[in-house]
C-alpha cells in the first residue's frame, strides 16, 4: 500500500486517538447537568443534536451512560429510548466502519495463531456474537464496536443485532434518568419509577445467562427412556453415565453396560470413550442436568451424535425397567 493511500488513515488514527486521549484526561469538565441544559436551550432541534452527541460520544470512548440518562430526562420514556438507541446505534456504526477502514486489512494479514482463531470464531457466529455482546453490560461497549470493526461481520448484520439488543438496556437507562428528573421535580412517584429502572438493569444483567441456557437447551438432542430400551438389544449405542461411583453403584443402580464417566473427570478421560465421533452416545445422570452439561463438553470435543436421556435414572426407575447395581431402595 502506498503513502498516499496510508496517509488519509493514519491522520483519522490520529485524529480520533488524539481527542479521544483529551476528553479522557478532561472527563470531570463533561458535566452532565450542563450537557442536559445546552440540548434543552436548543429547542427543536434538541432531539437531533441528543442523537448527534451521543453517536460522536461513542466514538471518541465518552462514557454512553451520560446520555442514556440525560435522553430519559429530557426526552421522557418513549422518546428517550428511541433517541437514545439511535444516537448509539449510529455512534457504534461509526466506529465499526472507522475501524474497518482504518485497519481490518492490516490485521487480516497479520492476524495468526490464537489471535487469528478467536477472529474466525467470532466472524463463524456473526450477527450471534454481536447479539451476545450487546446483552452483556460488562463487555466495554466503545471498544467492542471498534474491535468488531476488524472483523468480516457484515454491517447489516451487525447494525441490526446492535439496534436490537441494544434496546433493553437502552430503555432501563432512559427509565433511570427519567426517575431522576421526577425525584428533582418532587414527583411522589419517582421512587417507583427508579425501583423499576432498577428491576429493567437486573434483568438485562441476567438476560445472557439466560440466553445462552435457552441456547445449549435448544441444542440438546434428547432420548426418551422407552425409546433407548429398544435400541439396547442392537448393541450399536455407547452409555455414558456421568454421575459419581457412588450414585452409579447405588440406590437407583445403572444401565446395563453403561460406562461410568463422572462429568468433572469427563475432560481428562474421553480417550476412554471407545466409540467413533459420528456414532452415539448417550448420556445418563441422576435427572439429566449434569447430561446436558456432559453433552456441551462431547459436542465441543468433537463427538457430533451425543443425546441426553430425557429424565435420567429418576424416569428410568419410575419406567421400571431393569437396572444393575447394589439394591433399588430410594428409587424416586
Amino acid at each position: 500500500m502506498t503513502l498516499r493511500a496510508i496517509l488519509p488513515r493514519l491522520m483519522l488514527g490520529v485524529a480520533i486517538t488524539g481527542l479521544a486521549i483529551w476528553l479522557a484526561l478532561n472527563r470531570d469538565s463533561l458535566d452532565p447537568a450542563l450537557i442536559e441544559s445546552s440540548i434543552r436551550d436548543l429547542g427543536g432541534w434538541a432531539p437531533l443534536a441528543h442523537v448527534g452527541l451521543f453517536a460522536l460520544a461513542t466514538v471518541f470512548f465518552v462514557p454512553g451512560v451520560i446520555f442514556g440518562l440525560a435522553g430519559g430526562a429530557l426526552f421522557g420514556p418513549l422518546w428517550g429510548t428511541v433517541l437514545n438507541l439511535a444516537g448509539a446505534t449510529l455512534g457504534a456504526s461509526a466506529s465499526f466502519l472507522i475501524a474497518r477502514y482504518l485497519a481490518a486489512d492490516w490485521v487480516r494479514r497479520k492476524a495468526g495463531g490464537r489471535l487469528g482463531q478467536l477472529i474466525a470464531g467470532v466472524e463463524a457466529e456473526g450477527w450471534r456474537f454481536v447479539a451476545f455482546t450487546r446483552l452483556v453490560p460488562l463487555f466495554p461497549f466503545n471498544l467492542l464496536n471498534y474491535a468488531l470493526g476488524l472483523t468480516r461481520i457484515p454491517l447489516t448484520h451487525y447494525v441490526l443485532a446492535s439496534l436490537v439488543c441494544m434496546a433493553p438496556g437502552t430503555f432501563a437507562y432512559v427509565w433511570l434518568g427519567y426517575a431522576g428528573r421526577k425525584a428533582l421535580s418532587g414527583d411522589a412517584t419517582a421512587i417507583r419509577y427508579g425501583l423499576f429502572a432498577l428491576a429493567l438493569l437486573a434483568a438485562v444483567a441476567f438476560l445472557p445467562r439466560l440466553v445462552r441456557r435457552w441456547r445449549g437447551e435448544a441444542s440438546l438432542q434428547w432420548i426418551e427412556v422407552d425409546e433407548l430400551v429398544g435400541r439396547l438389544a442392537d448393541g450399536e449405542d455407547t452409555i455414558i453415565d456421568v454421575r459419581g461411583p457412588d450414585e452409579f453403584n447405588g440406590p437407583l443402580g445403572h444401565i446395563s453396560n453403561a460406562l461410568n464417566l463422572p462429568v468433572g473427570e469427563l475432560p481428562n478421560r474421553l480417550i476412554e470413550i471407545k466409540v467413533p465421533k459420528d456414532k452415539s452416545v448417550i448420556l445418563v445422570c441422576r435427572t439429566d442436568k449434569r447430561s446436558a452439561n456432559a453433552a456441551a463438553l462431547l459436542k465441543d470435543a468433537g463427538f457430533r451424535n451425543v443425546q441426553v436421556l430425557r429424565g435420567g435414572m429418576e424416569q428410568w426407575n419410575r419406567s421400571s425397567f431393569p437396572i444393575k447395581g447394589r439394591n433399588r431402595v430410594g428409587a424416586a
